[in-house]
């Protein structure tokens, strides 16, 4: 973020903010969690827990 300084406001800080923390979850893959980005590893894990539930 430091690069694309100076910042004109607080709200120009949270977009920049929030528009990269949703770059890192739907878009980074990460090679420890299968080259997959984030979101897609949390909705895998969600999904996995509802089957377990269901077969309980």
């Amino acid at each position: 973020m430091h690069r694309r300084g100076p910042w004109r406001s607080f709200e120009a800080v949270e977009v920049a903010t929030l528009t990269w923390v949703d770059w890192f979850n739907h878009l980074w893959l990460l090679e420890p969690i299968g080259n997959i980005p984030p979101a897609e590893a949390e909705a895998r894990y969600s999904v996995m827990l509802d089957e377990t539930a269901m077969a309980a």
